[in-house]
């Protein structure tokens, strides 16, 4: 890798392929339709599951990718089933943080059935700390991303209170087109009796989006306190 020409307004930190449109798809398409640089880096290649390959996988998240129009897309190829948290993964990735710079880190729930997206979380949390550290012979100059913001995943049924919650009402018919490109993962092999898992998903953003009296959303949770500099912002 080498240090983008232009920093990122938004990286999404996704542990397999198809989280990233899955959890946030509307709000990388809404950042995106507003200008922001946005950046998607998957810490494994998901693979293996009972209908996908690596080859298979890495073309539906490709088609993804130009659907949602990102600007950068990278994969560390650390181990699927088995990610953990280990300092060879905090390292690689708090050189992507070094090197793409983002304003705004989006990152998995820290508490999950799936225990890839825990040790995400925390691999996260770790390698934003280790991105500021100087006298290293890590790749990047030394930089602290100043917010990390947590996003919902889809395997624990449980529904912690957001710290803010984001319409997507405009962008939810392309979140679904984005999500469905990963067609080994959410088609092949899946029941077509409703409630489908692409039901399932439209109709979780249709919640978030009826809990702040709009079409479609999606929530997000913080560690930190969220500045608001014009509270006329928030109605």
């Amino acid at each position: 890798m080498s240090p983008l020409s232009q920093p990122l307004d938004l990286l999404v930190v996704a542990p397999h392929p198809d989280d990233a449109e899955i959890s946030v798809g509307g709000t990388i398409l809404k950042c995106i339709s507003q200008g922001k640089q946005v950046g998607v880096v998957e810490l494994t290649n998901g693979e293996p599951t009972p209908h996908g390959t690596v080859e298979l996988r890495k073309k539906e998240t490709e088609r993804a990718t130009k659907l949602l129009g990102l600007h950068w897309r990278h994969q560390l190829n650390l181990p699927n089933r088995r990610l953990e948290h280990t300092l060879e993964g905090r390292r690689a990735l708090a050189e992507v943080f070094r090197l793409t710079r983002p304003r705004i880190i989006l990152a998995p729930y820290w508490e999950d059935s799936h225990p890839d997206h825990v040790s995400a979380s925390a691999m996260v949390d770790a390698a934003r700390f280790w991105s500021k550290l100087s006298r290293t012979d890590m790749a990047g100059e030394p930089y602290y991303p100043p917010k990390i913001f947590y996003y919902w995943s889809i395997h624990l049924r449980i529904h912690p209170k957001p710290a803010f919650v984001m319409d997507i009402s405009e962008f939810i018919d392309q979140k679904m087109q984005a999500v469905a490109c990963y067609e080994s993962q959410m088609l092949t092999g899946r029941s077509t009796a409703h409630p489908t898992v692409m039901d399932d998903i439209r109709d979780r953003a249709r919640f978030w989006g009826w809990s702040i009296e709009r079409s479609y959303a999606e929530p997000f949770a913080s560690r930190e306190e969220i500045r608001v500099d014009d509270i006329s912002a928030l109605v």
